[in-house]
C-alpha cells in the first residue's frame, strides 16, 4: 500500500486538500489534478503530494496522470461560479468525468470514487431522504453532477470498482466560504433569518467526509453503489445558528423576516452582474439555504461501508471557530 500511486482531482480545494493530507499520511503517493493552486499547494508540496495545475476537461492530461495510478478520487467540479457558461459546467462536471473515467480504464485503475452532492435530490420534501429519493436538481451545478453520475453508471462492470459519494453541506476547518459567513454572522449576536428558520439542515465535517473518501476506496462489496454521506442527524436552521452561538461563546438572537424580498433581491443581484466579469455577492443559490430542506438518511453508508460519523457538530464547529480566530477570519 505505502506505494501504491493514487490521483486527486480537486486536491487543492478545502475537501480535496484534507483528503490529499489523509493519504500521504496513510503512505500512498498522491498525485494532485486542479486548476488552482490554492492556498494549500506550498504546504501539500512540502508533505509530498505531486501538483500539476490543470483541468480535467483537458483529456491529454488527464490520461498522462492517470497512468501508474491504481486509484482516483474524482472531487474536481465547477462550482459557485454563478456567471460561467453552462458550457463550462458540462465541460468540467461532465465531460471532464468521462475523461477520468476513460484513462482510468486505459490504465487499469482498479477504484474510482466519484463525489457528487447531495443537491441531486434537490428540495427533501419527505425526510429523511435515502439513496432512491427523487432525483430533483434545482440549478445547472446540481444537474451537471447529477449527470456524471448518470456518465460513471455506464462504465460499471468495465473491470473497475467504481463508488459515488453524495457528500451533504461539508464545513469545517480551512474553509474560508461555506460556513464562514454564518459565523460572522452569528459573531455579531444577531442573526437575520429569512423564513421560519424550521428548514431542515444535514451537516458534514470534513474528517467524516474523508473517513467515508477512504471506505470507498478499500470496500471490495461497494463497487457500483451510491451513498448519501452526512453526520449522524440533521438540525434546524434555528438550532444550527444557536450550536454556532456556542461554538463562539456568544448568545445570538434571532430576528426573522420573509423570505420572498430576499429572493427576489438575489434575482435583481444576478441580473444586474450577468455582463459584468465579477461574480454577484448575492445570487439565488445562496438565498435557498433559507428555504431548501436537507436531511438524509446515512443508513446505507453505515451499513454496508462502515462509515460512522466520528465528529458531533458541537465538537466539530469548535474546532472549526478555532480555526477561524487563528487566521484570523474572527476575532
Amino acid at each position: 500500500m505505502a506505494q501504491e500511486r493514487v490521483l486527486v482531482t480537486g486536491g487543492t480545494g478545502f475537501t480535496g486538500s484534507h483528503l490529499t493530507r489523509r493519504l500521504l499520511e496513510r503512505g500512498y503517493r498522491v498525485v494532485v489534478l486542479d486548476a488552482s493552486p490554492g492556498r494549500v499547494y506550498d504546504e501539500l508540496t512540502r508533505l509530498g503530494a505531486e501538483i500539476h495545475i490543470g483541468s480535467v476537461a483537458d483529456r491529454d492530461l488527464v490520461r498522462r496522470l492517470t497512468e501508474g495510478c491504481t486509484v482516483v478520487h474524482h472531487l474536481a467540479a465547477m462550482f459557485r461560479q454563478v456567471n460561467a457558461p453552462k458550457a463550462a459546467y458540462w465541460a468540467v462536471n461532465v465531460e471532464g468525468t468521462r475523461n477520468l473515467l476513460d484513462a482510468a480504464i486505459e490504465h487499469g485503475v482498479r477504484r474510482f470514487v466519484y463525489c457528487s452532492t447531495c443537491g441531486v435530490h434537490g428540495n427533501v420534501e419527505r425526510p429523511p431522504a435515502d439513496e432512491t429519493a427523487p432525483i430533483h436538481p434545482e440549478d445547472y451545478y446540481q444537474y451537471t453532477k447529477w449527470e456524471g453520475e448518470r456518465v460513471v453508471e455506464r462504465y460499471r462492470g468495465r473491470g473497475m470498482g467504481i463508488v459515488t459519494l453524495r457528500p451533504a453541506a461539508i464545513y469545517g476547518p480551512g474553509d474560508p466560504e461555506r460556513f464562514y459567513h454564518l459565523f460572522r454572522m452569528v459573531q455579531s449576536g444577531r442573526f437575520f433569518m429569512f423564513g421560519d428558520g424550521e428548514t431542515t439542515y444535514h451537516p458534514l465535517f470534513i474528517d467524516n467526509l474523508v473517513d467515508a473518501f477512504e471506505l470507498a476506496q478499500t470496500r471490495a462489496h461497494a463497487d457500483g453503489e451510491v451513498y448519501l454521506v452526512a453526520d449522524d442527524r440533521w438540525w434546524t436552521l434555528n438550532d444550527l445558528v444557536k450550536a454556532i452561538g456556542r461554538a463562539l461563546g456568544v448568545k445570538v438572537r434571532i430576528r426573522h423576516l420573509p423570505f420572498g424580498p430576499l429572493w427576489l433581491a438575489a434575482l435583481a443581484c444576478e441580473t444586474v452582474y450577468k455582463p459584468l466579469p465579477k461574480e454577484p455577492p448575492l445570487f439565488r443559490r445562496r438565498v435557498d439555504w433559507f428555504r431548501q430542506n436537507r436531511a438524509f438518511s446515512i443508513a446505507r453508508a453505515r451499513r454496508e461501508l462502515g462509515y460512522e460519523p466520528r465528529v458531533p457538530l458541537d465538537e466539530g464547529l469548535a474546532r472549526t471557530a478555532a480555526w477561524y480566530r487563528r487566521v484570523g477570519l474572527l476575532n
